[in-house]
């Protein structure tokens, strides 16, 4: 299993959550903003020194919510993920996932099993800007995206709906249809995309183009608030 590292005490990865977070390497998307892109192409990465990585969980596991595992896309590794997680819930750890939800056959093997106890999750709008992929592939994979979500739903999971707000882009089309979808315990967290200097963006061009958003954050806002549906909105500055 390839990873980039872990932080055994997070307060910052799941929201009001505290973390002991784990990122795995790989990723089957190629989203412009994305500022883990070195880990989603693998770029550093090195073999998890499982013992070692359970016993500091163990350690700190008296401090922590949730032993949250993201990337990159912590599925593409999901065979070894299996049975990493089944050590943590060993521990009497509970687990949180950060997946795209694309891969909806691993997924489903891992909430079958019992190893998930919470999601989070991007929503990504518009899928074909966003994923960074061709249309085509980016439309199969919204729609996996939205199988995904039922998934989630159908075992009853909690959700952290994390939505990425891009500049000049009309998402909520998307975002209504994401809703749609859901039938869980969820809220929402708004995700303004931010360039350089805080993040160093996969492609710095598209960033400066479409990043540091201010209006669509706030009308985001306003129509999830008329839905009454908690969200929160991470401020970066």
């Amino acid at each position: 299993m390839l990873t980039s590292g872990w932080k055994a005490v997070s307060m910052v990865d799941v929201h009001g959550k505290v973390t002991f977070t784990l990122w795995l390497c790989s990723c089957n998307l190629k989203c412009p903003f994305c500022h883990n892109w070195r880990i989603a192409e693998g770029k550093g990465c090195f073999k998890l020194e499982r013992g070692a990585m359970l016993e500091e969980l163990e350690v700190n596991s008296f401090l922590i919510d949730y032993f949250h595992v993201t990337g990159g896309e912590p599925l593409m590794q999901w065979t070894e993920l299996s049975s990493l997680l089944a050590g943590v819930k060993a521990l009497d750890v509970p687990v949180s996932l950060n997946t795209n939800l694309t891969l909806v056959g691993p997924l489903e093997q891992l909430l079958n099993a019992g190893l998930v106890d919470h999601i989070a999750t991007d929503l990504k709008a518009p899928p074909a800007v966003l994923y960074g992929l061709p249309g085509e592939a980016s439309e199969r994979l919204w729609r996996l995206f939205l199988r995904g979500l039922e998934l989630v739903s159908d075992y009853g999971l909690p959700l952290e709906l994390r939505i990425p707000v891009p500049r000049d882009f009309d998402v909520w089309p998307w975002i209504e249809e994401g809703l749609g979808h859901i039938d869980t315990e969820f809220y929402v967290v708004l995700n303004p995309l931010v360039g350089k200097p805080l993040t160093n963006p996969r492609d710095e061009a598209w960033c400066s183009a479409h990043c540091w958003p201010e209006d669509e954050v706030r009308k985001l806002g306003e129509r999830l608030d008329e839905l009454g549906i908690e969200f929160h909105v991470n401020r970066w500055v």
